[in-house]
Order: C-alpha cells, then structure tokens, then sequence
C-alpha cells in the first residue's frame, strides 16, 4: 500500500500539518522534530508527490550539499565554505553525509529528502563512471570531485593533473630526485589519485627520471593514520628516499609525524608536500607544503551554479558545464630549502 501524510504522521507521532510542513520545506520546524518525520518517510517510503509540483512551482530557499564524511578535514572545511557562500545568497544549506558507500549515494540521489531542496551538491566516492546515468535527475545538480566525468550536470573540478605536476615540480627545484607518492590507489582509473599520480609521474618525465612504482606506496584511505603507516612501511622497506609528496593533506600530516619519531629530520633529510591546504598543515611542526586547489573558490562557484540552475526556468542557462578551478602551490616550512624554487 502506499504510504499516506496520515501514516507518516502516525509513525512519527506528530500532526499532518508537521509532516507537510516538513516536506514543503518549512524552515521553523525543530530540528528534532523534522529528524523523525524523515526517519518515519524513509522507514514507510512515502512519496511526496504534491511537494515536488510545488517545489516545481517555486523555491523553499534550501539547498543540499552530500559529501562522504565530515571526518575528513577537507569535506569539513568545504562544507563550512559551501555555508557561507550559500547564506549570503539568501540560502539555507542542509548537508548530508554518505558515507563514500555507493548504494547510499544512488539512494539519496532518487531518496525522498530531496522533495524539501530546492537543489542539491554532490560530492561522490562511492560512484564511478558506470554510474553516470543515475546523474539524470529531474531537479537541480551540480557535481564536485573527480569519481565521475563527462555527466548530465554542472561539474566542479580541481585541476588535479597539474596539481600533482607542481607538487612534484617544487620537489624537484628544491634538489630532490627520490620522491615517493604517499596514499595511490590500486587500480584506479579514475578519481583524485590516480590524477594526482598522474602529474607526478608527468613531472618526473620531463626531468628524465623514471622511478617505476619503487616509491609510490598505495593506500586505499587518506587519513592520518593511513599516512603514518605508509611512511612506517617506507622507512622499514630501506627504499632511498628525499622527499614526500601525499596525496592529500592528512597523509602528510601522518608521514610528518613518523618523520618526526624516527629522527628524520623535515626538510633537511626528507622534505613533504601535501595537496588541500587544510587549516591545520599552517600549525604542523615544521608547517606543512601543500597545493591548495581553491576550496573557497568551489565553493562559491557550485553555490552560484547551482542556484543559476534553480532559477533557469526557460533552460537558457544552456548544456552541462564543466568548470575548472585554479590552484596554487604554498610553499612553508616542510619543504623550504636553501634552493631555488620554479615558479610554474
């Protein structure tokens, strides 16, 4: 049978009205109050049908951002920059954490939540490119990360290949010819490391090098724990290396600290560069080099996309776009040596 605004009001135990309300995207609900009528439309599987024609109609001014897990830094500092620039557009942001599992991520692509957002941000890791038929919703998208290319959607991209390229680059100018790849994934053709890798690899080319994969230590998590025990295992292997470049941030901070307690000294004997630019690598000791890929300027750019789309009633905001962002290389304490440092 289907499910009824009665019934979810009867399994929440709250009025009908409180259910509409809730489903229309009423803003002057309590949040634990809306947290059971959408636990009670989830456990039913009622479809809003009448809010969606609504939602059609007009707008509830709240938005959605879906990312894997507030855990890690990055998502963290993206969602804090996705708040502000949504606020002052006039927007409410709600944010939904996936997990990085793909069957949650499809699920909350066609879930019912979806009924009280005017438009939703997605962040997928889960998902690949096999499923980029499930991009075909009938609401505002707008898509961030690198798991998928080439969608129906609006699509937030860092330039990771280059990124890779100037981290490695900077390594280089500094004198270091052993650098080793921390958090590469096994097999992975598409997606942030492989395209970091990628433009490690490019780099090293154009100088002649060619490690083979001696020195790139795969790693299927990017957390600090994942950084410490890759560089533990480099340091066991007895592998010459005299740099790092992580692949993300939490790696470098995990390798600073190994580094750190077996008395090898950052930048003298090994010199690390990660890639996020995280709030915290500016207070590491030594401060962590890192690439920052323009997390603010992602933010405001799939805000202001996303709400571009929202307000296209007549589609003449055109075909799915694919938007670059710029990056730069911060240079600080982990990889500053008495050296020349190139400039591209």
């Amino acid at each position: 049978m289907v499910a009824t605004l009665k019934d979810v009001a009867g399994a929440a135990g709250v009025s009908v009205k409180t259910v509409s309300n809730v489903v229309n995207g009423y803003q002057f609900v309590k949040a634990a109050t809306r947290e059971k009528v959408l636990a009670a439309i989830d456990e039913l599987g009622y479809q809003p049908n009448l809010a969606a024609r609504n939602l059609r109609a007009g707008r509830t001014g709240v938005i959605g951002l879906a990312v894997p897990s507030l855990s890690f830094s990055y998502f963290a500092e993206l969602a804090d920059s996705v708040l502000e620039a949504s606020r002052r557009l006039g927007f409410v942001t709600l944010i939904e954490q996936t997990g990085g599992d793909r069957e949650a991520e499809l699920e909350l692509l066609r879930g019912p939540r979806l009924s009280m957002l005017d438009g939703l941000m997605f962040s997928p890791l889960g998902m690949s490119m096999d499923d980029v038929d499930a991009l075909n919703v009938d609401y505002p998208l707008v898509l961030l990360g690198e798991r998928i290319f080439g969608g129906p959607t609006d699509h937030i991209v860092m330039k990771n290949v280059e990124g890779g390229y100037a981290a490695t680059q900077h390594l280089l100018g500094t004198g270091r010819r052993r650098i080793a790849v921390l958090g590469a994934h096994v097999a992975e053709r598409v997606g942030s490391a492989s395209l970091r890798l990628q433009g490690y690899h490019a780099a090293l080319d154009d100088h002649g090098l060619d490690l083979g994969d001696e020195l790139v230590v795969f790693r299927e998590g990017w957390h600090r724990t994942d950084g410490a025990a890759a560089t533990q295992e480099l340091l066991d292997s007895g592998v010459a290396f005299d740099a790092i470049f992580a692949l993300n941030d939490e790696l470098a901070l995990g390798a600073l600290r190994v580094l750190n307690q077996e008395g090898v000294r950052v930048p003298e004997d090994v010199a690390v560069i990660g890639f996020d630019n995280l709030i915290e690598g500016q207070f590491a000791m030594p401060s962590l080099s890192t690439i920052d890929p323009g997390r603010p300027d992602i933010a405001e750019r799939a805000v202001a996309a996303l709400i571009e789309r929202i307000g296209d009633r007549d589609d003449t905001v055109g075909p799915p776009r694919m938007i670059e962002v710029p990056f730069t290389t911060v240079v600080r304490e982990s990889s500053r040596v008495n050296a020349s440092i190139p400039t591209a």
